[in-house]
């Protein structure tokens, strides 16, 4: 992308990708680093599978209120107060992780695990807000056709996060569990704030963020739904993700422990930092090509790609294989977040965005957390005896395998087959080809206009 056309900001969208990079890979290192310490110290499904719904509760549960923020706030204000909390509470949870009596900290069901646990994902929690507020900004600061491909680089800083995020907590957990991680995580979090404290970022003064007159500052989430409902087929594509999302759960509630079962977890965070590289490839492709005249059509094929892959990554015991696997899905998923990011940007009012933004990922992630939840205990009280000594072992062990790891891997083989058929149902629907015809007419919304 380079900077031509008087309504480009690229200076200040660079500076902030980068802020946003840092502190990506700050509340993921916390994040990857807890879900690896307390595998390890537990060797509990169940009590991974709960950090992953403990995340998205949260993720759901502040949705509304961060997107209400972003709105009616400056974005840099929001940014900022994201990072003071994050850094408030990272150390609340190293006090708590210090002060703990000897032993505490290894009982799955012992309290003093759960207020750890609960404490640092309110820190990790606080940093969703610039997930928020920075596709707003790129309505801001990028013309709507460049924005696909803006929107393709926040998918890249997203892969380099993951990448560098798998390496250091990999290590981090290794060499000195959660007490390294939470003093990394509040010495980045602090470089972060002085970074954007003095980035100059010349918000429109129009804008509805800047303006306390232009409406009441409350949620208002019957408005957010009269903006979304207007525009047909959007909540139809919010559903849709959300779907996806309640398969993703899988992911979130059982791939450490499939990965953890195969290698070391230092192994396992060099292997995410290799794979997670495909994120990086992945947005440079975007940056450079876009999505293509129709965003829509581009995140349906990539969800048919992710499903596929996810129907036979784990059929078999092979690191190789799962390697292979994850990378796809990891190379593919930018661009599904990217189209969507898209289609908003341009059917949804800017003085909305925020709040609908904010209402997407609540409703996005509110299935989620009851895979999450669900799909721990059930993997481990159901499926793995199931495929150790049970008829699943029985009837496809010889060829499938048996023991725990295989029944985690029926649980990823199933969830693909659901999401392969939800996929080419959506594909065929009227609800897709509605949207799509309302993105291809909509003018592009003016920061401040009436939009």
């Amino acid at each position: 992308m380079t900077e031509r056309g008087p309504n480009i900001q690229m200076a200040p969208f660079y500076h902030l990708l980068g802020n946003n990079l840092v502190a990506s890979i700050t509340n993921f290192t916390v994040w990857f680093a807890i879900t690896f310490w307390v595998y390890l110290e537990t060797k509990s499904v169940f009590a991974t599978g709960m950090i992953a719904g403990i995340y998205l509760v949260l993720t759901g549960a502040f949705g509304f209120w961060f997107g209400s923020l972003v709105d009616h706030h400056r974005k840099k204000l929001v940014m900022l107060g994201s990072s003071v909390a994050s850094f408030v509470l990272y150390a609340v949870s190293l006090a708590i992780h210090e002060l703990a009596p000897e032993g505490s900290l290894d009982d799955v069901a012992g309290a003093s695990l759960w207020l750890f646990i609960a404490v640092v994902m309110f820190g990790v929690i606080a940093g969703n807000i610039r997930n928020i507020a920075l596709p707003t900004l790129v309505t801001v600061l990028i013309p709507e056709d460049r924005r696909d491909k803006a929107n393709g680089l926040v998918g890249m800083t997203t892969g380099v996060g993951f990448l560098t995020t798998s390496v250091i907590s990999g290590f981090l957990v290794a060499w000195g569990g959660m007490f390294y991680t939470l003093v990394f995580a509040m010495a980045l979090t602090a470089a972060v704030f002085l970074h954007l404290l003095f980035m100059p970022l010349n918000e429109p003064r129009n804008a509805p963020a800047a303006d306390a007159k232009a409406e009441p500052r409350r949620v208002d989430i019957a408005g957010t739904l009269r903006v979304i409902v207007a525009v047909p087929g959007l909540f139809a594509l919010i559903l849709f993700a959300t779907f996806n999302n309640f398969l993703g759960g899988v992911f979130m509630a059982l791939m450490d422990a499939y990965g953890l079962s195969l290698v070391k977890v230092e192994e396992w965070g060099l292997l995410w930092g290799a794979i997670s590289s495909a994120f990086i490839v992945s947005g440079l492709v975007i940056a450079r090509y876009g999505l293509g005249p129709s965003p829509l059509r581009t995140l349906m094929i990539v969800n048919l790609i992710m499903w596929s892959v996810c129907c036979v990554f784990t059929i078999q015991p092979s690191i190789w294989l799962l390697t292979a696997g994850c990378f796809i899905w990891m190379f593919v998923g930018p661009f599904a977040e990217a189209a969507e990011h898209t289609t908003l940007q341009k059917v949804v009012p800017f003085e909305r965005q925020g709040r609908v933004f904010g209402f997407a990922q609540s409703v996005e992630q509110a299935a989620s957390p009851l895979t999450a939840f669900l799909i721990g205990p059930f993997t481990q009280f159901i499926v793995i005896p199931f495929m150790t000594t049970g008829g699943g072992a029985d009837a496809i062990g010889d060829w499938f395998g048996r023991g725990p790891d295989r029944g985690i891997a029926l649980v990823f083989t199933v969830a693909g087959l659901v999401g392969v058929i939800a996929t080419i149902m959506a594909f065929n629907s009227r609800s897709y080809r509605r949207l799509s015809s309302a993105y291809a007419t909509s003018p592009d919304p003016q920061p401040g206009g009436a939009g």
